[in-house]
């Protein structure tokens, strides 16, 4: 299934009349250029799932950086990562992997 058809489904998922309140999936851009995405996990599975820090740059427009943190301001643990102008739906794979593994 293709990045963007498995995040819907993923976070419609999560969606049991309180989480989505308090928790999101957030995709913006950032000025590097390229992409900033960050999932909450507060409240899932993945809430306690270890992750291992992915750093990699291939090019500097070719890049991502994905980790798992809390963030107090935000309430919670999430997925955090970043990358170049072309590397979202990367970026949504190892999220998808993650979870899937």
């Amino acid at each position: 299934m293709r990045a963007l058809k498995w995040i819907q489904k993923w976070y419609f998922e999560q969606c049991n009349g309180d989480w989505e309140h308090r928790y999101g999936i957030r995709i913006d851009t950032i000025d590097n250029p390229g992409w900033s995405v960050m999932i909450s996990i507060e409240d899932t599975d993945l809430r306690d799932k270890p992750f291992d820090n992915i750093d990699i740059e291939r090019t500097g427009t070719d890049w991502i950086y994905c980790k798992t943190d809390y963030d107090q301001e935000r309430d919670g643990f999430h997925f955090v990562s970043f990358g170049g102008p072309e590397n979202l739906e990367e970026i949504l794979d190892v999220f998808k992997e993650w979870v899937e593994r």
